[in-house]
C-alpha cells in the first residue's frame, strides 16, 4: 500500500492524525475516538472521529493493535508525521548549557565526547551514540621484532605512552640489520608526527631518494606505516552511553523488544556502519523501525547527525537510539545542537 502524501489528506484527517500521533508519542498508548473528542477542539462527535480514523487506517497511516483499543500510528504514519507535520522545539537554555558544559570539560577529547554523549542520553531518554575517527597518535618510537623468516611485529609507541602492535609481512632478502636500520630511521625522522604526516614525509623522502636506507629497509618502512594507517582507519571510535535508559516503566510491557534492542547495541561494528551512512548530506537522518535492517527486529528509531568542522569536513556522527515512540520534535533539535557543540571539540 502506498502512503498518501500529506497534502492529499483533508484538513479533518490531518487534524485527527496529528492528535493521534502526538498523543501516542506522549503516552505510548493507542488513542480512541472518545479520547480525541475530549482533548481536541475539533467539534466532532466520537462517531465522526471513528470514521476519519478508519479512513486513516485504510490509508496505512494508523493501525488498531487490538479490537476496540483505539489507534496508533504505523511506521509509515510516523514517517509522514516526521517529514510533513512535526513542529520542532528547540532545546531549552538549561539543556543547551548542560550539553556545552560537558563538551567543554578539561581533559582528553574522548572523555569529553563520552560525557557529552551521556548528557544527550539523559536529556533525550534514549541511548546516546557518537562515532569519530580513531585519533591518530603522535609518534615517539618504532621497533620491529622478528617473528619468523617472513613476518615481524611492528611496534609503535605514541607520545601519550600508548603502544600498538601490528604484524607485517617482510620483504624478500630482509636481515636483522635492515630491520634495525628501518626502526632507527623511523624513530629519528618521524618522531613528533602523526601517521598521516609520517607517510607524507616517507613518500617525499623516498621519492626524492633522500632517505639513507637500502631498498629492503625502505620497503619495510613503507609497509610498517601502511599497516598502521590502514588498520587505524578501519577502527573508528564508537561511544555508546545510556543503554539503561531504554528500560523504563513503559518498556516493562514490551521486554522482548527491549532485550532485542540491547542485544543489537552489542553489535558495535554494525552500529558504526549505520551511523557512517549518515555522514553524507547536511540534514539529520531519521531511521524509523524497519527502515534500517539493524534495528528492524526491535522496532527502534535512530536519529543521527553528521558533525562538521568549520571547513565542512565530516569529523564524526552523533545520534540517539530509542523506541519508535520517542519525542521526535524535541529530540531531533537536541541531536542537531549536540552535533554543533561536538564540532567545536573535534575541529
Amino acid at each position: 500500500m502506498t502512503t498518501p502524501p500529506i497534502h492529499e489528506l483533508t484538513d479533518r484527517a490531518r487534524d485527527v492524525f496529528r492528535i493521534v500521533v502526538e498523543s501516542y508519542l506522549d503516552t505510548g498508548a493507542p488513542v480512541g475516538s472518545r479520547t480525541i473528542s475530549k482533548i481536541s477542539a475539533l467539534s466532532l462527535s466520537p462517531a465522526s472521529i471513528r470514521n476519519v480514523m478508519q479512513d486513516l487506517e485504510e490509508a496505512g497511516l494508523l493501525a488498531a493493535p487490538h479490537t476496540s483499543a483505539g489507534r496508533m500510528p504505523t511506521q509509515s504514519g510516523l514517517r509522514l508525521f516526521v517529514d510533513g507535520m512535526m513542529q520542532a522545539s528547540e532545546p531549552s537554555a538549561e539543556e543547551r548549557a548542560a550539553i556545552e558544559a560537558r563538551a567543554g570539560q578539561v581533559g582528553p577529547i574522548e572523555e569529553a565526547l563520552a560525557s557529552t554523549t551521556a548528557t544527550l542520553s539523559g536529556l533525550s531518554a534514549c541511548a546516546g551514540l557518537v562515532l569519530v575517527p580513531k585519533a591518530e597518535p603522535v609518534l615517539r618510537q618504532f621497533g620491529f621484532v622478528p617473528l619468523s623468516h617472513d613476518r615481524a611485529l611492528a611496534v609503535l609507541v605514541g607520545e601519550d605512552g600508548s603502544v600498538e602492535n601490528r604484524v607485517v609481512e617482510l620483504p624478500g632478502g630482509i636481515d636483522p640489520g635492515s630491520l634495525q636500520q628501518a626502526a632507527n630511521y623511523m624513530s629519528a625522522m618521524l618522531t613528533g608526527l602523526t601517521l598521516a604526516e609520517a607517510r607524507a614525509r616517507i613518500e617525499r623522502d623516498l621519492g626524492a631518494q633522500r632517505a639513507a636506507l637500502d631498498s629492503v629497509a625502505a620497503a619495510l618502512v613503507e609497509r610498517g606505516l601502511a599497516v598502521w594507517s590502514e588498520d587505524g582507519g578501519r577502527r573508528p571510535v564508537l561511544i555508546v552511553r545510556g543503554q539503561a535508559r531504554l528500560i523504563d516503566a513503559a518498556a516493562a510491557e514490551d521486554l522482548d523488544r527491549v532485550r532485542q534492542l540491547l542485544d543489537e547495541l552489542e553489535g558495535k561494528e554494525e552500529i558504526a556502519r549505520l551511523l557512517d551512512s549518515a555522514r553524507e548530506g547536511e540534514a539529520t537522518r531519521i531511521f524509523i523501525g524497519s527502515e534500517n535492517k539493524l534495528f528492524a527486529l526491535s522496532g527502534s528509531s535512530v536519529i543521527a547527525k553528521p558533525v562538521r568542522a568549520l571547513d565542512g569536513r565530516v569529523v564524526g556522527v552523533v545520534g540517539v537510539i530509542g523506541p519508535t515512540r520517542l519525542n521526535y520534535a524535541r529530540v531531533v533539535p537536541m541531536v542537531d545542537f549536540t552535533a554543533a557543540t561536538m564540532a567545536r571539540i573535534l575541529a
